[in-house]
């Protein structure tokens, strides 16, 4: 009877199962993409082949190919196949029986240190070939140990032409007439994802057909109301989406500035984090060649606790807009990072005696503290005398890069 139960529920997955699923790859020469690892006579491509596929971490965006990947092994392999999720895990029975065991865990960033040290020692001992699959970057999210023991593949998001020809095998699954311009359409408002992409084809289909008309770009649009966003608020894409930021504004970009700026924010990015990094680069890059910048910066960031999103989207699209099109300086900067480099390497020089406090002890004049100091409020000379400790002489960090409102400096100083 277990036989006739399982014949009825895969009839039934095959009608009623998401597109998606019906069409999941079961061969790696129906696997659409990935090639950078998996193109014919590739070391990952032969291992899999020929059922020795070594403990391995795939990483990528959604719907590139992960858990089809694990599942073509599951379909290929000789050993025993066990799946686990992060909640109820348990590892300690795994190879238990001396038959080789691979192991798959969709969103093993999800597993808890206790959980990874369990897998770390199943495949430490060679007891189990792990597989786990993650959106996030391993190397975030997964410890060193277990890391170590596995080789790190990384699945790229599916490009417009690869994403075409799944949409063109979606339509044949349905044999509905798909043109190229819908294909087309689908293939651009995925965002990488193959599973997206079967979805918002099946949705078009489903509505196109009530309608009883032809599939169009608009049943495609009504499907795919709001593209995906390849983003995560802690790994690869947070940080590679604020250095595009932070670059932007630095180079002077105000479009690509705002451009990166909204996708953070569409992202759901916390809006903190990004002013924060405009009132650091206020300073770093644009510092005394427009001393605005940081009251702008500032300003922007008080104005987001004080109004919050959505209207603090205002606030930060001027600021960086400000910040973009200011005068470039790291002049300020460099002037602390040296003074600190030297402090670090030749300790913190004792102060001239001039400049050294008359006030603290009664014997203090008596040992020369503040003779010769010059008051400049009373002489100009008092602009003139050196105020670095003597070691230090003649050593200038901040040197004004001549931008902005550092190009009036008279250049004494520089």
């Amino acid at each position: 009877m277990g036989d006739l139960f399982t014949q009825a529920a895969r009839e039934l997955q095959d009608e009623y199962a998401p597109l998606a699923v019906r069409l999941r790859p079961r061969t790696l020469g129906e696997l659409v993409g990935q090639q950078h690892v998996l193109a014919k006579g590739s070391a990952l491509r032969l291992a899999i082949e020929q059922d020795r596929p070594p403990s391995m971490i795939l990483f990528g965006p959604p719907g590139t190919g992960k858990t089809t990947i694990a599942r073509i092994v599951a379909e290929r392999t000789g050993a025993t196949f066990e799946e686990l999720s992060a909640v109820s895990a348990r590892v300690e029975r795994l190879g238990g029986n001396g038959v080789r065991t691979i192991l798959f865990i969709d969103e093993i960033h999800r597993f808890n240190k206790g959980q990874q040290d369990s897998v770390l020692h199943a495949v430490e001992d060679g007891l189990v070939t792990l597989i786990g699959a993650t959106t996030e970057n391993p190397y975030f999210e997964v410890n060193s140990a277990l890391l170590s023991r596995c080789t790190v593949v990384e699945l790229l998001a599916l490009d417009e032409e690869e994403l075409a020809e799944i949409v063109r095998r979606g339509g044949a699954a349905l044999e509905a007439a798909v043109p190229d311009g819908v294909v087309r359409l689908i293939a651009n408002r995925a965002g990488g994802d193959a599973r997206s992409a079967l979805q918002i084809l099946e949705l078009a289909f489903a509505t196109a057909r009530a309608e009883d008309a032809e599939m169009s770009e608009q049943h495609v649009l009504d499907a795919a109301r709001k593209r995906p966003l390849l983003y995560d608020r802690k790994g690869d894409q947070h940080y590679d989406f604020a250095s595009a930021f932070i670059k932007s504004l630095r180079g002077g970009d105000a479009d690509a500035a705002v451009y990166y700026l909204a996708a953070m924010l569409e992202a759901g990015e916390d809006p903190r984090f990004i002013a924060r990094r405009m009132v650091i680069l206020a300073s770093e890059d644009i510092g005394n060649a427009d001393p605005r910048a940081l009251s702008v910066a500032v300003a922007a960031a008080q104005a987001l606790e004080f109004v919050g999103l959505p209207e603090a989207q205002l606030n930060l699209s001027q600021a960086a807009i400000y910040l973009a099109r200011a005068p470039k300086s790291n002049a300020s900067a460099v002037a602390i990072w040296e003074a600190r480099k030297d402090v670090r390497e030749q300790g913190n020089a004792r102060p001239p005696a001039m400049l050294r406090s008359t006030g603290h002890r009664k014997a203090a004049k008596d040992r020369g503290h503040g003779e010769g100091y010059v008051y400049p409020h009373d002489d100009d000379a008092g602009f003139e005398l050196e105020y670095l400790p003597e070691a230090l002489r003649g050593r200038r960090y901040y040197r004004p890069s001549g931008s902005g409102e550092e190009a009036s400096d008279d250049g004494e100083n520089g």
